[in-house]
C-alpha cells in the first residue's frame, strides 16, 4: 500500500476543508477567511480527530504571507509610502506604546506578569496582522486607496518596532550580553536601513533589468517562476542576511518590481498563488485554537480581546482623527488594524522559549487573535457607524 507523504496529504485537506468552509461562509455572508479559520481549528492538534502537521503548516504560512505582502507591493509606490510617512511613523508609534501599556498593565493584573513577561505580552497585543489588514481592505476595495497607503504605512512602522521589540527582549529576560543592548539596538536599526537602501538603490535597477531579460524569452512560465523566485528570494535574504522580517522583505520585492514596467504582468501571474497560500496562512492560524486556553484563563482572554479591539483598533482610529485624517478613512484603517497575526505569535514564543513569558500566557494571545479577526465583520460595521458622528 502506497502512503501518500505528509506535505502532500496536509496540501490536500488543508486546501479541501478551506474550500468547504470558506464556501460556507460565504453562504453565511460572511467573509472566506472566516470559514479557514474554523477549517484550521477543526483539524488543529486541540480537536479530536484527525491533527495536520503544525510545522508543516506554518512554513507553508510564511510562504503565505511573504507571496501576499508581495503582491500588495506591487501596487504601491515607494512614494506612496512617503507620502504617509508624516502621519503612519506618530501614529503607529503611539498606538503601539498605548496597546502595549495597556497590555502590559491586563498582563501584570491577569496573569502575575512582570517585567519583560509584561513587555511582550502588551507588544504582542499592540502588532497587527499584515497579512489579515490587507485581505480585509482588499475584500472591501479599500487597499488600493488612501486608507490602503494609511494602513501599509502603519503596518511597516509597526513591523519596525518588531524588530526592536526582539532585540530589547533578550536583554529585558537577563539573556542579553551586559552592556550591549545599545549595539544590538544600533545593529538592528542599521541593518534594516542597509536592506532599504539596498531595495531602493540596487534593487531598483538589477531586479527589473533581470525580469525583463525573462520577458524577452517569450515564455509565460519562465515569466511566473521568476517572479516568485524575486519575491520569495529577497525575502529569504532579508531574514538571512539582515535580520529583517520575511514579510518586509516580500513587501519592498514588490515596491521595487511594481515600479518596473512589468509591475502589472508580474501582479497578475502571482495572483493564484497568492490566493492559495493566504488561505494556507488563515487555516494555520486556526489550527493553533485550543478552547480549553478559554477554560484556563477566561478573563485575561476577555482582557486581551478588549485590548486587540481598543487599544490596537480604537487607538488606531482615534489617533488617526487627531492627526486629521478623514472619519470615513480613519475608522476603515482603525478596523483594518483590530486584530493581531503571525508577529504576535512569534513575539510570544520568543518570549516563552526564553522564560520571560509563562506558557500560560500563550492562551489569551491566540484566543485574543482569534476572536479579533471573527469579529472584524462586526468591527468595520461598528467603525463606519461611528464616523459620521465624529
Amino acid at each position: 500500500m502506497h502512503h501518500a507523504p505528509p506535505l502532500l496529504a496536509l496540501l490536500v485537506i488543508a486546501l479541501t476543508l478551506a474550500f468547504v468552509f470558506g464556501t460556507l461562509a460565504r453562504l453565511l455572508r460572511l467573509p472566506p477567511l472566516i470559514g479557514y479559520l474554523v477549517a484550521g481549528a477543526v483539524v488543529g492538534p486541540h480537536t479530536p480527530g484527525f491533527s495536520a502537521d503544525l510545522g508543516f503548516t506554518a512554513t507553508l504560512a510564511e510562504v503565505g504571507v511573504g507571496l501576499l505582502l508581495f503582491g500588495v507591493g506591487l501596487h504601491f509606490r515607494a512614494e506612496d509610502l512617503l507620502a504617509v510617512w508624516r502621519v503612519a511613523l506618530p501614529g503607529a508609534v503611539a498606538q503601539v506604546a498605548a496597546a502595549g501599556l495597556l497590555g502590559g498593565l491586563a498582563g501584570v493584573a491577569l496573569l502575575g506578569l512582570s517585567g519583560a513577561g509584561a513587555f511582550a505580552f502588551g507588544l504582542a497585543l499592540a502588532i497587527a496582522s499584515t497579512a489579515v489588514a490587507t485581505r480585509a481592505l482588499e475584500e472591501r476595495g479599500r487597499l488600493s486607496g488612501e486608507a490602503g497607503r494609511l494602513a501599509l504605512g502603519w503596518l511597516v512602522v509597526q513591523d519596525l518596532i518588531v524588530v526592536l521589540g526582539l532585540v530589547l527582549l533578550p536583554a529585558l529576560s537577563g539573556r542579553g550580553q551586559e552592556g550591549g543592548l545599545a549595539w544590538a539596538m544600533l545593529r538592528a536599526v542599521g541593518e534594516l536601513v542597509a536592506f532599504m537602501a539596498l531595495m531602493l538603490l540596487a534593487g531598483r535597477r538589477v531586479l527589473p533589468w533581470a525580469l525583463q531579460r525573462v520577458a524577452r524569452t517569450g515564455s509565460r512560465e519562465l515569466f511566473t517562476l521568476a517572479v516568485v523566485v524575486v519575491a520569495l528570494g529577497v525575502a529569504y535574504s532579508a531574514t538571512a542576511l539582515f535580520h529583517v522580517s520575511f514579510a518586509l522583505g516580500a513587501f519592498f520585492a514588490g515596491v521595487v518590481l511594481g515600479e518596473s514596467d512589468l509591475g502589472h504582468q508580474a501582479a497578475a501571474e502571482t495572483v493564484p498563488l497568492q490566493r492559495v497560500f493566504a488561505a494556507i496562512f488563515f487555516f494555520s492560524v486556526g489550527m493553533l485554537l485550543d478552547p480549553a486556553n478559554l477554560a484556563d484563563a477566561p478573563w485575561a482572554s476577555a482582557a486581551a480581546l478588549l485590548v486587540v479591539l481598543l487599544g490596537t483598533g480604537g487607538a488606531t482610529f482615534a489617533l488617526l482623527l487627531a492627526l486629521r485624517v478623514a472619519p470615513a478613512t480613519a475608522a476603515v484603517v482603525g478596523a483594518a488594524m483590530a486584530q493581531i497575526g503571525e508577529f504576535s505569535f512569534v513575539l510570544a514564543e520568543l518570549a516563552i522559549g526564553q522564560g520571560a513569558l509563562p506558557a500560560e500566557a500563550r492562551g489569551p494571545i491566540l484566543l485574543g487573535s482569534f476572536g479579533a479577526i471573527l469579529l472584524l465583520p462586526l468591527t468595520f460595521r461598528a467603525f463606519a457607524a461611528l464616523a459620521p458622528r465624529l
